[in-house]
């Protein structure tokens, strides 16, 4: 019998935390002489005392926390704060039902971006900081699972990154604590700086604070339906920056703060990001130039913005990509199933496994043609084990087997092909954006079937948790002794 104990109580501190949170639009709305405050008072309430509730009812010396612990923690944290995250969009002005209120907390704790949400302009300040503070701890929760649980898990090949991580399981737990509030620190100075050039730019106060949030954290939620083609000119060279910034390895960040800037730009899985980067820009804007038989600032910056905001899974909207044409339409739908770096806050399958897998099919070529050779695969000037491998290949599997089912399922409950499509890539992937006749001007999921929002819902889960730290959890021997 596994010990749920240890599992409740820190689920119950964090839902705790996400109430807490709150405050900050119940205040702005409070200021702004908006009504909406006494919602979020209600729900903060509400939330409070169910996550300090649980937190007492678990408290206690457990002992350390072990492997399957942390995978039933990993996913319940990601499954319980959504859903007391939904609580003010059921009560609130938005008054979303159930199904919708899920999406847009999990959308936004999972850092995807697609919205449920229509007429954006016309919903309070609190709303908008509150869809804003969402994508802001997932994440810098996502950044923190990273770099303490998945190498410790195993998951997805993490484990080669565990001399850059810290056990969590053991003795190095105050360690890594300090970690984490050192990654804090820079994910706050990050957001900072980035509302400071956003506002420099042009953009409102309240808009460049929800942005920057946004940004930082690669989720793509905004306060217009016109997302950032509302933003036009300086603001989008300002979010192309920090996107791209977000989706590098945040640790190295707190290394250069720490005085050494070495480890970032000798960073194999950076400098792979920034030349897989450059490489999709020069294409699509190559081919933009030769079909629009153009060349102007306008077409550079929307190129560069739309490429980097995809890559990193950040989903900022500008313009009609559809009409971009199929080749650089196709070329940002692959770049959204590479994403960022590993210890970012950006999504998909990550670079350095993209990385890894070219070098294991060129090593494989080398052995075809010089069968007596012994040769490695290395990464990063060390040897890539067997474990780590298999790890990477098993995940990579199941994004493939679970991108078909999702289609499959949302083409069976009756979406449109391009919506299926789009709509399972955006969701594993936690990219955002999803287009098809059904969504309509806005883009906004209102108008899909339920039972499609759930499977959307399920897929943003396990995007962004990688998967297989979801799956092994109906593994019947799992939960045996």
């Amino acid at each position: 019998m596994i010990d749920l104990r240890p599992v409740g109580y820190v689920i119950g501190l964090l839902t705790a935390v996400v109430g807490a949170a709150m405050t900050v639009p119940m205040v702005f709305d409070y200021l702004h002489d908006d009504r909406e405050w006494e919602t979020f008072l209600k729900s903060m309430v509400l939330t409070v005392i169910s996550g300090a509730s649980m937190a007492v009812a678990c408290s206690g010396n457990h002992g350390s926390m072990n492997i399957r612990q942390a995978f039933i923690l990993t996913t319940g944290v990601w499954i319980a704060l959504p859903f007391f995250g939904a609580v003010p969009f059921m009560l609130g002005e938005t008054q979303l039902r159930l199904v919708d209120a899920i999406f847009e907390s999990m959308s936004g704790m999972t850092t995807t971006g697609a919205t449920a949400i229509e007429g954006l302009e016309l919903h309070s300040y609190g709303i908008h900081i509150w869809r804003g503070v969402l994508q802001w701890l997932g994440g810098l929760g996502i950044v923190i699972v990273a770099m303490i649980f998945l190498p410790v898990m195993k998951v997805g090949g993490m484990q080669f990154f565990q001399s850059e991580g810290f056990d969590t399981l053991g003795k190095a737990l105050p360690r890594a604590l300090d970690i984490a509030k050192g990654l804090l620190g820079v994910y706050v100075v990050l957001t900072a700086v980035c509302m400071i050039s956003y506002i420099a730019t042009g953009m409102p106060g309240i808009e460049a604070f929800v942005h920057a949030m946004t940004t930082i954290a690669t989720g793509g939620f905004s306060t217009t339906d016109a997302s950032f083609a509302a933003y036009p000119g300086a603001p989008q060279y300002v979010a192309s920056l920090f996107m791209f910034l977000a989706s590098l390895p945040l640790f190295r960040f707190f290394q250069l703060a720490s005085g050494s800037a070495q480890p970032l730009f000798r960073d194999v899985q950076a400098r792979g990001y920034l030349t897989f980067t450059l490489a999709a820009i020069l294409l699509v804007l190559a081919y933009r130039g030769v079909t629009t038989q153009s060349f102007d600032e306008t077409l550079v910056r929307t190129t560069i913005f739309n490429v980097i905001s995809i890559f990193s899974g950040t989903g900022f909207g500008e313009g009609d990509l559809v009409g971009w044409g199929p080749f650089a339409f196709t070329v940002l739908i692959i770049v959204g199933c590479i994403g960022g770096c590993s210890g970012s806050t950006a999504c998909s399958i990550k670079v350095f496994r993209f990385q890894i897998l070219f070098r294991a099919i060129w090593a494989q070529i080398q052995r075809l043609h010089s069968p007596s050779r012994v040769i490695s695969v290395r990464y990063d000037g060390r040897a890539v084990s067997g474990e780590v491998m298999n790890s990477i290949m098993l995940l990579f599997t199941c994004f493939l087997m679970t991108l078909g089912l999702m289609i499959g399922l949302l083409t069976i409950i009756g979406l449109s092909f391009e919506a299926a499509i789009t709509g399972a890539w955006t969701s594993i992937f936690n990219i955002g954006p999803i287009w098809g006749s059904e969504l309509g001007p806005t883009g906004a999921v209102t108008p899909l079937p339920d039972a499609a929002k759930w499977v959307l819902i399920g897929g943003m889960l396990l995007g962004r948790l990688e998967i297989v730290s979801v799956y092994v959890l109906i593994l019947p021997r799992f939960w045996r002794n």
